[in-house]
């Protein structure tokens, strides 16, 4: 057995910048929960794909928090509880990212009808869940995961580098998937996206109405961009991992750059905290409710002042003067 590889050593403000990164995914994916779970007009078919994802990234978020927390020297047996978790939910988040582009694809350009849909659900919890459950169970029997010297992590544990097979069972517990990830996304909305361009592009003649059809350009506009964004900010979160895994094989020493790392960290933990700031701040129907539900919550102190019960109004001379009062408080907010 040859040497242990001398550890990427992470200094306290690293641990401290992906600590916040997992604490922030992990706040993003529950918050994705709990609007699923409040607002039951919002559970379409791709949101609840969506909630999968997020319980996969919180997952994840969890088991690197307490990696990174812990700081492993060696090989232990929560460091192998710790990776076979990750491995589990960091896998199980590429199938599920990529299920959500499949399924948007086959339901926009294919015009998959609703039974083919509910029979493709099935078959994504099939591959999402039981592939990776596959995996980690395999590698854990075969005692591939363990300590990995944080050159293809940061401070969590992942497939032990000491293993002679070490990048088969590297390429099996994550980053094959991500490579195709990094393919099959970007191919599945180019077409998402020239699909609605061409639909818009047909309609447009029969758009009697020019504010209408400036109103629709508009939406679809933002759509557009929340379709480019998803493959993109996937790749950017997680090219980094990647590329630390082609340095590590290669044996370079730029494995170990502080950027690098941080990058890393920052790329491996965020994915819950990204797919909030698209799917909830920034789509209008759910930001608006979050955000009156929170202003609700801010205001109910101050409506319980010990002021005494409200005096009931003085009564008004004419009834238009009472009607004109009353008007601009039940004109709906638009």
């Amino acid at each position: 057995m040859s040497s242990p590889a001398p550890p990427t050593e992470l200094v306290p403000s690293e641990r401290a910048v992906v600590l916040l990164s997992c604490a922030l995914s992990a706040l993003g994916s529950g918050l994705l929960v709990a609007t699923h779970a409040l607002w039951p007009d919002l559970r379409s078919r791709a949101r609840r794909l969506l909630l999968f994802l997020s319980l996969a990234d919180l997952l994840s978020a969890a088991s690197y928090f307490y990696g990174v927390l812990q700081d492993f020297a060696g090989t232990s047996w929560d460091c192998v509880l710790q990776g076979a978790l990750s491995t589990f939910a960091n896998t199980s988040s590429f199938f599920w990212t990529v299920a959500i582009a499949l399924y948007l694809y086959l339901s926009i350009v294919r015009a998959a009808r609703e039974p083919q849909t509910g029979r493709l659900l099935w078959a994504f919890h099939v591959v999402s869940w039981g592939v990776p459950l596959v995996i980690t169970v395999a590698a854990v029997a075969l005692k591939k995961i363990g300590y990995d010297a944080s050159d293809v992590s940061v401070g969590w544990c992942w497939i032990d580098l000491e293993a002679e097979d070490r990048v088969l069972w590297m390429l099996l517990t994550g980053k094959l998937w991500e490579m195709l990830a990094y393919v099959s996304l970007p191919v599945l909305y180019f077409l998402i996206r020239k699909h609605i361009n061409r639909a818009h592009e047909a309609l447009s003649e029969y758009r009697p109405i020019l504010s209408e059809a400036h109103r629709l350009q508009r939406h679809a506009s933002v759509a557009d961009k929340k379709l480019i964004l998803i493959p993109l900010i996937f790749i950017c979160l997680r090219v980094w991992s990647t590329v630390r895994f082609v340095l590590t094989l290669c044996g370079s020493p730029a494995v170990r750059s502080p950027v690098l790392v941080v990058l890393h960290g920052i790329g491996n933990t965020f994915q819950g905290g990204a797919n909030c700031i698209m799917f909830v701040l920034c789509t209008q129907a759910v930001r608006t409710r979050l955000f009156s539900v929170c202003c609700c919550c801010c205001s109910q102190p101050s409506a319980e002042s010990p002021a005494g019960p409200p005096r009931p109004p003085a009564p008004s001379k004419t009834g238009e003067s009472q009607g004109s009062r009353r008007a601009p408080v039940e004109r709906p907010s638009t």
